[in-house]
């Protein structure tokens, strides 16, 4: 490693001859490969890229001039390479470097990142920005084929293209994103690749350039030009991005650092919106990862010369995988349920289902608000749509929630993966806000169950009363006890909590994960002497008024738990109801606890709910300081109605 061990960012390399480049590239893959196969994180898609991001730093002149990178599963060769090797195998790790990228952790990445296809808009806005203040450097936008398919992309093609801005997209295709791609964009680019007329028109017009003589050089590269633009229109299907406005160059080979270099020369010298089309191999590099890219997107610690992963001890399956395989058991049962996932199969478990039904199962690619739309047009026919996306990335679909299912009040199931703290791939993916967007739109039943067999019981249910859109939330853990079969599973009824244990102390109504933690700080309060109350509100809307009521009665102080944004979620939601419904007493005290109003950094997903001061320990703490009267704890909101009513000299009963 002595090469990188002198690298403090790219322009201790802009020196070398195009042999030392080769050999960087090789050194930086076998240092992602070492440090990931210790660590775990991100792979394939970095590993691909490495040729390429040596030629971007080499030809571009970073930081001056602006790479920007979409997501960042493909940046870990571009940190390495930007001053960050000595901290690489930090990364992912709790306090490390970011997996993706951070604008606050390196000037070098330009643009934050962890959701697909805002690289493009990003790229245009910097570079009107340049236009604007009179600058001359170049931007780059990096994106992959996956994230083509993505309708951000195509409205920011759509713009850049018509408005002869100096700005370059470079396509890095390896026909893959997470899960093979789908849809029209994946067939468009492998048609590019494969048509041989086209391959042998090109072939010609080079060897016509360069056995013309000197003196005709500019005339024949205009014939050849014609030419060769002809043959596109002729042979390519639609010439998509040249009819968008953007000149096309390619199909590079992303592991050809000459031809790279060579490019990238020449781009830099050409105006207008440009469209560079390299070729990658996702995994390049690494044998394993090139023969199984899905399985190697992200890895965690495995044994470098087998790339047999480390042996991990068995216990109960996650959440994704309990529901995947009670949907297929639900498919089973009723035709009508098909599932709908966004480009994450695998991270959903609705591969699952695709392997029993696979006439039944919609992929509609990185597009969550096409697949909400989608799902709302096949409600409309009777069929029993399951929506399966990560709560973080059904934000993208919001504006479709809230007109093409909820105005409609369609009967689509929105199955929310990694609600709360999805763990080392950090704020990006952290699904804190889903409890809030839910709860905002009018005629959404809003769930979270306490473990495997509730969340089952909640998805039957949905699909049985198809009545309503429906929301279902769970995290990226173990269920926490083992599953029975679905037939064994009771039922539950619209709207109606569980009361687990009784206390006259104190109240805690427990949002889904918070539900057993909140039965381990009842039993600890227990010992000190204070007895409280644990109520399961899986049901958070439409909520269990008939038993709210009478907590409130017999009770002093309510605290609420979610593992969610604390700021407009279910506590606020809660406080206001009974603010606003006459027929319910107002506690003595109340508060929330939940997330805090911050972003949360990547981590151990045990560590950053300790940090949120909603484990165990902080509900006690937050319990203990609630009966006292004192003000907001770690992840509560702030002294006030939430802090405690009491704290605002407001007497149980009603506000004034």
């Amino acid at each position: 490693m002595a090469r990188l061990d002198h690298i403090q960012g790219p322009a201790d390399i802009r020196g070398y001859s195009r042999d030392e480049l080769k050999a960087l590239a090789r050194e930086l893959r076998d240092r992602h490969i070492d440090v990931v196969a210790g660590i775990g994180g991100h792979f394939g898609a970095s590993l691909g890229v490495a040729d390429l991001t040596v030629a971007l730093h080499y030809a571009f002149e970073t930081p001056r001039d602006k790479l920007v990178w979409d997501t960042g599963h493909q940046a870990y060769i571009h940190k390495i390479l930007t001053g960050r090797n000595d901290r690489f195998p930090t990364i992912r790790q709790y306090q490390g470097l970011s997996p993706f990228l951070r604008r606050d952790e390196s000037e070098y990445d330009t643009f934050g990142a962890g959701h697909a296809a805002t690289s493009i808009s990003a790229a245009l806005g910097m570079a009107a920005a340049r236009d604007v203040m009179g600058g001359d450097e170049k931007v780059v936008a990096i994106i992959g084929d996956g994230s083509m398919g993505c309708g951000l992309a195509y409205e920011a093609l759509n713009n850049a293209g018509h408005t002869d801005r100096d700005f370059i997209v470079v396509l890095n295709d390896n026909d893959m994103s997470i899960a093979p791609n789908v849809g029209a964009m994946n067939k468009y680019l492998t048609s590019v690749l494969t048509n041989p007329v086209y391959d042998r028109v090109r072939d010609q017009v080079k060897s016509l350039l360069r056995k013309g003589p000197r003196s005709l050089t500019g005339v024949m590269e205009a014939v050849a030009g014609r030419v060769e633009e002809s043959v596109k229109h002729l042979l390519v299907p639609g010439m998509l991005f040249e009819e968008l406005g953007f000149r096309y160059i390619g199909p590079v080979d992303g592991h050809d650092l000459d031809a790279l270099l060579d490019t990238f020369e020449r781009v830099k010298e050409m105006s207008g919106p440009l469209l560079v089309h390299v070729v990658t191999h996702k995994g390049k590099g690494y044998a394993p990862a090139e023969a199984d890219p899905v399985k190697w997107h992200a890895s965690g610690p495995f044994d470098k010369v087998s790339g047999a992963g480390r042996r991990k001890v068995a216990g109960l399956p996650r959440y994704q995988e309990v529901f995947g395989k009670g949907l297929t058991e639900l498919a089973r049962l009723d035709e009508r349920v098909v599932a709908i996932t966004a480009a994450m199969p695998g991270g959903t478990s609705t591969d699952i289902f695709d392997r029993v039904f696979p006439e039944r199962h919609f992929d509609v690619g990185i597009a969550e608000g096409h697949g909400v739309t989608f799902a709302a047009g096949l409600a409309t026919r009777g069929v029993k749509p399951v929506v399966a996306i990560y709560s973080t990335f059904l934000q993208r679909a919001f504006d479709n929630i809230v007109h093409d299912v909820a105005l409609q009040n369609l009967p689509v199931v929105f199955c929310m993966d990694r609600a709360g703290i999805a763990g080392e791939d950090g704020p990006t993916h952290h699904g804190a806000l889903d409890i809030n967007y839910m709860l905002s739109v009018p005629g959404m039943v809003v769930t979270a169950p306490k473990d495997g067999a509730e969340m089952l019981a909640l998805l039957r249910h949905a699909l049985e009363s198809n009545d309503a859109p429906f929301s279902i939330r769970y995290p990226r853990d173990a269920v926490p006890a083992e599953v029975p079969a679905l037939s064994d599973i009771p039922g539950v009824e619209r709207g109606r909590w569980e009361q687990l244990r009784e206390g006259g102390d104190v109240a805690l109504l427990a949002v889904g994960t918070m539900v057993l933690p909140a039965m381990e700080a009842a039993a600890r309060l227990a010992e000190e002497g204070v007895e409280a109350a644990v109520v399961n509100c899986r049901f958070m809307k439409p909520y269990d008024r008939e038993l709210l009521g009478r907590i409130l009665v017999e009770h002093r102080a309510i605290l609420t738990l979610e593992e969610g944004a604390v700021a407009n979620g279910f506590g606020a939601f809660l406080t206001r109801e009974i603010l606003d419904d006459p027929g319910l007493p107002v506690p003595e005290r109340m508060g929330t606890l939940g997330l805090p109003d911050a972003f949360i950094e990547h981590g151990p997903r045990g560590v950053l709910l300790r940090d949120a001061g909603i484990d165990v320990d902080g509900i006690v703490a937050r319990t203990r300081a609630l009966l006292r009267g004192r003000g907001a704890g770690a992840g509560s909101s702030s002294p006030g109605v939430m802090g405690g009513m009491g704290a605002m000299g407001v007497s149980p009963g009603r506000m004034p």
